[in-house]
């Protein structure tokens, strides 16, 4: 883990950033063909921190025409896998000689607090690309036994020219759990980071060019998801893409799919994710430390946030003080401060649409057991709502923000129940001292991950992604997915001595 510097170490690095704006597409930063900019601002402050190239489908073009020459031409996925696992380790390395910088560009970008970006989201981006590096030259191909008269042998190859279409709240660490794959498995790709946060993926390019993946291997484009997102999913020369964010955008790359070359699409898509919490947990503060870890890191901006925690009736008013009391650590203010763990939401947009959720409590009668505020700009505290129902928005929709809905039960049916009465099935926790209901409710819970007495998302050897709407074709992390990058390949290779057998006939 990287320990955090001081505020003032991190205001001096932010007045000193030379920050990148224009896209980056065969080894060189270049504008829009447009001339056209948008502006990328600070959330904590409103600030414009650059004008960014904005992009259209005739970047994408471009874009797309020179990795596929890069593919075509085999300068990175011809590379040996030890060749390939050599650049990206030194990739990584460059990245942690680079992660005071980045960590700083990701908070000013995105409003997120400076202390999960040094102690997080830098040192996962940086470890997700040295795991996929370790892994090119441990993966063996298979030979089949189908006789003595053929060989059959089954290869992995890389798929071609891969979309990367990344959301806005983990901009560094999304960015690595698309590419690190793709690039370890020899594909060329294309990020399209979220309009709201692109400095770092910019940055990141030029780190890896630096590197030594060669020009038209990485390329960034910039713009809006109509203007940049929507052509690279209906492009014919796109052979895959590999998109997280929300459920309805994607929905329409599977659309764009079905329209263009039937694209492979992995899809990593919204929660509504539980915290069950039974009444024979034996450790409370336990409970509630990772129940409000689970609620509010990133500001609630987060697929996997804990955002129902559904406890059994008799321990739920011991359970609330005690978050109460861990909540208190968690203070709302300047990013750039490393004592803050909330910062601001992404934007103003955004904001009214986690705000329309503090009215509903109103409108509900709900109880707000703790925080309900906001505060000047775009910052909303950490909020706990009890009394929340089936039936509540707060129960169904995911809200993406700092809002913890509480929602008791009194049988392990009923909480299995509450906990699957949603579309999404991404993630869940399970707290409880008995083996027993750990495995019989990880078990019933129809989700992606389930984790039991503690809030996380596994390591990279782990695979990511969800059940229902929360998830298509394939995972993020561990070894399933590098699969996603690549195309299975049967070679039959006849070895039957025919001259023999013309002979015996």
């Amino acid at each position: 883990m990287h320990e955090p510097l001081t505020a003032a170490e991190y205001r001096a690095i932010a007045a000193n950033l030379q920050l990148p704006s224009n896209a980056f597409v065969d080894g060189s930063f270049r504008p829009a063909n447009s001339g056209k900019t948008f502006e990328t601002t600070n959330p904590a402050t409103g600030e414009t921190l650059a004008e960014i190239a904005a992009c259209d489908a005739s970047d994408v073009d471009f874009a797309v025409a020179k990795a596929k020459d890069a593919f075509n031409d085999g300068r990175w996925r011809q590379l040996t896998p030890g060749e390939r696992k050599a650049t990206l380790i030194k990739f990584a390395k460059l990245l942690e000689e680079n992660r005071h910088e980045l960590a700083v560009m990701e908070s000013l970008d995105s409003g997120k607090p400076i202390r999960e970006c040094q102690t997080v989201d830098v040192p996962d981006t940086i470890h997700t690309i040295r795991w996929h590096a370790e892994l090119i030259d441990k993966l063996y191909d298979n030979t089949n036994s189908v006789g003595p008269n053929a060989l059959a042998m089954v290869v992995r190859e890389p798929i071609g020219v891969v979309a990367c279409v990344l959301p806005w709240n983990f901009p560094l660490l999304m960015l690595a759990w698309k590419i690190a794959p793709a690039l370890a498995a020899g594909c060329s790709v294309i990020v399209k980071p979220a309009q709201e946060t692109t400095l770092t993926t910019l940055r990141v390019a030029e780190l890896a060019l630096e590197a030594g993946i060669p020009a038209g291997a990485f390329n960034v484009v910039t713009g809006s998801g109509k203007d940049v997102g929507e052509p690279l999913g209906l492009h014919m020369d796109v052979d895959m893409v590999a998109f997280t964010g929300s459920t309805p955008t994607g929905r329409r790359f599977l659309r764009y799919s079905a329209d263009s070359n039937l694209k492979k699409v992995v899809l990593e898509c919204g929660g509504k994710n539980p915290a069950v919490v039974l009444e024979d947990a034996e450790d409370l503060d336990l409970v509630a430390e990772q129940v409000v870890n689970g609620a509010f890191w990133n500001m609630g901006e987060n697929c996997s946030a804990t955002s129902r925690l559904i406890v059994q009736s008799g321990i739920k008013d011991e359970l609330l003080q005690r978050i109460g009391a861990y909540m208190r650590e968690w203070k709302t203010g300047d990013p750039l401060d490393p004592e803050n763990r909330v910062g601001a939401l992404v934007n103003k947009n955004h904001y009214e649409k986690v705000k329309s959720f503090l009215d509903d409590v109103k409108t509900e009668k709900l109880s707000i057991a703790y925080g309900g505020e906001t505060y000047k700009g775009i910052f909303i505290e950490p909020t706990v709502v009890d009394g929340v129902t089936p039936s509540s928005r707060l129960f169904k929709e995911e809200i993406f923000g700092p809002i913890l809905s509480v929602t008791t039960f009194e049988t392990l049916a009923e909480a299995v129940a509450l906990a699957n009465d949603t579309n999404y099935g991404l993630t869940a926790a399970v707290y409880t001292g008995s083996l027993r209901n750990a495995i019989r409710v990880s078990r019933d819970i129809r989700a992606g991950l389930v984790t039991v007495n503690c809030f996380g998302e596994g390591d990279a050897s782990t695979p990511f992604g969800g059940y229902k709407e929360s998830g298509f074709g394939g995972r993020d992390k561990s070894i399933f997915a590098h699969d996603n990058y690549c195309e299975l390949k049967t070679i039959w290779i006849d070895i039957s001595d025919r001259s023999v057998d013309e002979t015996v006939r």
